[in-house]
């Protein structure tokens, strides 16, 4: 059985932070001084899929501005109560991949495992923002169920820790998740998918990064970032931290209208996640998700700015563009 988390009776800065995250629609319109008129259709939009976002992350907001590409991917909108075709609750067939709960299996060698629902923010474009986290938690039992079924399949190379996100779980919780999993010999490499890192980069602390790479297992964080406005001067500190120690990096961005569709944002994007340390890794067209069908690019162009960008940079900055399917063996390769 993995080890419980011991009694903290101080929470670190990074908790205190968490905690206070904006969770009222009404809150964020008034600092960022939006037309009021704003506010109740945001209440009505949060009913299904709450508010919340750092306030660290607000303070990079442009105030006045119902655009920033920021705030668009936190703001509740009346546009999430359509109906849309082809835009469902699973649109990438976790249910269906789902072996034991929260361990998704669904290509050849890994798996991924939700180790916790928790998230420090709700992006409104989120593939998950209607999982079952109650009924599919694998944390109910301290993971051992996960633990076990991982065990018993030789064909595990490495593990996804995702969530939600994983580094919403304490040190001392995620050290020990991370310890059984290298206990296990066929398991390799470990990857973190987290969003912490970019939106509350307090995280990403000293004791963190020590619980990631103390161990055997061949660690990669892979953050997800959208726009070059999201990468200040703490994230590229944190994102320095986490290569000192060793941790290889890499970015997956999401492509959404009104956020990042246009090539030179791009660009701007892989740019300063190379100079942050993250290499540009997949720019995915956005998961058809109830909910989110007002961010969606079409195809043709999404295609169109892949070539611009690919046009104007080194092609170790330009990330694969892609899109999962549910029951691909594979991500899709769009361009």
């Amino acid at each position: 059985m993995i080890p419980g988390t011991p009694h903290r009776k101080h929470p670190a800065a990074w908790q205190q932070e968490l905690a206070s995250a904006l969770t009222d629609p009404a809150e964020l319109i008034q600092l960022l001084r939006l037309d009021p008129t704003l506010i109740e259709p945001a209440r009505v939009a949060a009913r299904q899929f709450g508010l919340r976002v750092p306030r660290g992350y607000v303070a990079r907001m442009r105030v006045g501005d119902s655009n920033d590409p920021l705030l668009r991917q936190v703001l509740p909108l009346a546009a999430e109560d359509a109906v849309v075709d082809g835009f469902s609750c699973d649109p990438v067939g976790d249910l269906a991949a789902m072996a034991v709960p929260g361990v998704l299996q669904k290509y050849q060698g890994r798996l991924l495992l939700t180790a916790t629902g928790a998230c420090a923010i709700h992006c409104r474009y989120c593939f998950r923002r209607h999982f079952p986290y109650a009924d599919a938690n694998p944390a109910v039992d301290g993971w051992q169920q996960a633990i076990d079924h991982i065990a018993a399949d030789p064909s595990v190379h490495e593990v996804i820790l995702s969530g939600g996100d994983p580094l919403t779980l304490v040190d001392a919780k995620l050290a020990a998740l991370i310890d059984a999993l290298a206990a296990l010999p066929q398991v390799q490499r470990l990857r973190l998918h987290t969003r912490l890192p970019i939106v509350l980069p307090a995280r990403v602390t000293d004791d963190l990064c020590a619980a990631i790479a103390n161990t055997r297992l061949a660690c990669v964080v892979v953050v997800h970032a959208n726009h070059p406005s999201e990468i200040d001067a703490e994230v590229r500190g944190a994102l320095a931290r986490l290569r000192e120690s060793g941790i290889a990096l890499l970015n997956q961005s999401v492509l959404l209208r009104g956020v990042n569709d246009e090539a030179g944002i791009l660009c701007a994007l892989s740019e300063a996640l190379f100079a942050a340390g993250a290499l540009p890794y997949y720019l995915h067209q956005m998961d058809r998700v109830a909910g989110a069908a007002h961010f969606e690019v079409d195809d043709a162009t999404a295609k169109l700015l892949w070539e611009r960008m690919a046009a104007r940079l080194p092609g170790y900055l330009v990330p694969r563009l892609v899109r999962e399917e549910a029951g691909a063996p594979a991500k899709t390769i769009v361009r």
